[in-house]
């Protein structure tokens, strides 16, 4: 973590949270448009990549140790955990001997991708290894693990695919045609 991401996160602990601009990828370039809250926790962060345009709140925690790559337009609301490793079986498997382990069983790692333009709703868990696909929802309240195709609506303990923001989205595209432009822009390309 920079200097100045360890200054704004002592800030955040002791006065009100601020949002963060001029975020650099690993080559030192400044991501356009995107803005990261002074009391985010970003853990590992020269393994995570950040698109442009990506907007992550107040209160997270993104454990980037294996990997966590947030897509361009993405908007990572309060209280959201993303993780890349979890210990919650392994821990309970060994007992007092998992901390002598080097490579304990049921212990999991992977990499976790959220696809461009998805909003992720407070109080959030992504589990590692988890993909979702550009132009997803993720309700409030979410344990997400696993993979998810693009467009999806991701709701639940443990969460499901309950429907497509395509629908969601109709309405809007029929009373607003001259977003269609915008719209069609990003989630006609093959990018994810």
């Amino acid at each position: 973590m920079s200097l100045k991401q360890r200054f704004f996160n002592y800030l955040g602990r002791h006065f009100k949270p601020i949002m963060i601009g001029k975020i650099r990828n690993s080559e030192g370039n400044i991501i356009s448009q995107t803005r990261i809250s002074s009391t985010t926790h970003l853990g590992n962060s020269e393994n995570l990549s950040l698109g442009s345009n990506v907007y992550i709140g107040h209160y997270n925690m993104i454990d980037a140790s294996n990997g966590v790559s947030i897509a361009e337009g993405c908007q990572l609301t309060n209280y959201i955990s993303i993780l890349t490793h979890s210990s919650h079986i392994a821990i309970r498997l060994y007992g007092s001997e998992y901390t002598n382990q080097k490579k304990p069983k049921a212990y999991f790692r992977g990499e976790v991708k959220v696809g461009k333009y998805t909003f992720i709703g407070p109080h959030t868990v992504i589990m590692p290894g988890t993909e979702i696909g550009k132009g997803s929802l993720i309700s409030a309240y979410s344990y997400v693990k696993g993979t998810f195709e693009k467009f999806s609506i991701i709701a639940g303990n443990p969460a499901k695919r309950v429907g497509d923001t395509r629908e969601l989205d109709k309405p809007y595209l029929e009373k607003h045609p001259e977003l269609k432009e915008f719209y069609d822009s990003w989630s006609n390309s093959e990018a994810k």
